[in-house]
């Protein structure tokens, strides 16, 4: 399987199996519209393909793209074969737990309006994560992640900094027992940056591997989005910080993170907003809703979206020629190596490698199903998981999901979120399909961008 597109007067092929990525002049980009997969190659090019391509091309260009075409199928780089099928029917994962996300508060000082978390309550109560319950999950983990020696943890909210005591005594606690059991804990830490000073900022860089810094762009974008209890934007009191943490971490190991919305969808002006700023770290995504907020991304959006990204895509690309570089999170991707074939199958293991604990000690699959208690997995306290829970997320896959079966984009995304798919079609194997269309536009730009860097 292939797909082809232009970007940045490129003529783009990518081979979906393979991984292979190919620039290609006009006519070759032309004949594969003409072949058929499976393809057979033949001694010379079909009179048909090369009678319907001699309306635009010289003869002698025709046969040497033919050949050309020939020889990449030979070397296992263009219409490659399906190697993953067979062995995700036969793939025995018996996976462990390797990643929690600690949700340390389920409260928040600000109430951001399109919060999954229900600004904080997650459906439920609000409330504060022990330390007790924090070494419990620590104690979990290590008992649940086998021979794994290197473990994520995950400080997640509401507003973790709302309890930073806590998240220092957890954190103090898991370093104590990972020497113990031979394991390296990795944290992280989201932050909405409004409770954020000199001290917390001092401990989160001598402990915290990586930090996510919650702001959507532009000022009023922000601000009309995240605001206080009171009704107050908080983007004037947080960028300085912001600033100042990412200059303290060396521009590295963090990221802005933000949101777009229907209000937005200009978006790539506030990723440029923030590197102008001096960020190099950027995460701007779009929002997930339902149609009947005002602030939801719909499929009458898709035009308007893509040119952004387009846009976006160009504008990273020219400040990576001039020197003056940002990372976009979505324009990452490594075309020589990339992630091993079971990450690209399953995707971030949500449900059996990955789990979320909440403030009281229940486990979800992650931190978008906490407070859906079909989805309550156990407790830290009693150690215990739902293995029909476990095994239904742990069995998901590329190849489950009937969407993703022709879709070129498939090893990159992995299949989608499974709480986006749970939330929309109520099904993990039923991805959401909006955030599909935006995520094929995004590896289509970042393929176009290594692929013009490598040219240049």
């Amino acid at each position: 399987m292939i797909h082809k597109y232009k970007m940045f007067d490129m003529n783009i092929v990518l081979d979906i199996y393979s991984g292979a990525v190919h620039v290609v002049d006009d006519c070759l980009y032309d004949m594969l519209d003409y072949l058929l997969e499976p393809f057979v190659p033949e001694k010379e090019c079909p009179q048909f393909i090369h009678d319907e391509l001699a309306k635009k091309y010289p003869s002698d260009e025709i046969k040497d793209s033919y050949l050309d075409i020939c020889e990449l199928f030979r070397n296992g780089q263009l219409f490659c074969d399906d190697c993953y099928e067979e062995f995700a029917k036969n793939w025995n994962k018996q996976s462990v737990v390797k990643a929690l996300c600690l949700h340390i508060a389920h409260d928040c000082n600000l109430r951001c309006k399109y919060c999954f978390a229900g600004t904080g309550e997650y459906n439920g109560e609000r409330g504060i994560m022990s330390a007790e319950t924090g070494k419990k999950a620590i104690d979990f983990v290590i008992a649940n992640s086998g021979n794994r020696k290197n473990i994520e943890l995950d400080y997640f909210g509401g507003e973790p900094l709302m309890n930073f005591g806590v998240v220092k005594e957890i954190t103090e606690y898991a370093k104590e027992q990972g020497e113990k059991h031979g394991k390296n804990f990795r944290f992280t830490i989201t932050t909405n940056g409004v409770l954020l000073d000199d001290e917390k900022k001092e401990y989160i860089n001598r402990n915290i591997s990586n930090v996510v810094l919650s702001i959507d762009g532009r000022k009023e974008v922000n601000d009309r989005m995240r605001t206080r209890v009171d009704g107050s934007g908080t983007y004037e009191s947080i960028l300085p910080k912001f600033i100042d943490m990412a200059e303290s971490r060396n521009q590295d190991n963090y990221y802005v993170r933000g949101t777009f919305t229907a209000f937005n969808k200009d978006f790539a002006e506030d990723v440029i907003h923030l590197a102008d700023l001096g960020f190099k770290q950027t995460s701007v995504e779009p929002v997930v809703a339902p149609d009947s907020e005002d602030y939801a991304l719909s499929e009458a959006d898709i035009p308007e979206v893509f040119a952004e990204y387009e846009k976006l895509a160009e504008e990273y690309l020219k400040r990576w020629k001039n020197g003056n570089w940002f990372n976009f999170f979505h324009f990452m991707v490594d075309l020589d190596q990339g992630p091993c074939a079971i990450k690209r199958l399953s995707g971030c293991g949500a449900g059996h490698e990955y789990l979320a604990v909440a403030a009281n000690g229940d486990l979800y699959p992650c931190h978008q199903f906490v407070g859906n208690h079909d989805f309550l997995m156990g407790n830290v306290y009693d150690g215990k998981l739902n293995t029909e829970i476990r095994d239904y997320f742990e069995k998901s896959n590329i190849y489950t999901k009937d969407k993703c079966k022709n879709c070129f984009a498939k090893f990159y995304c992995s299949g989608g979120c499974s709480a986006n798919a749970q939330n929309f079609n109520g099904d993990i194997n039923k991805p959401y399909e909006l955030a599909c269309e935006f995520e094929k536009k995004r590896v289509e730009c970042a393929i176009a961008i290594e692929a013009a860097k490598k040219l240049s």
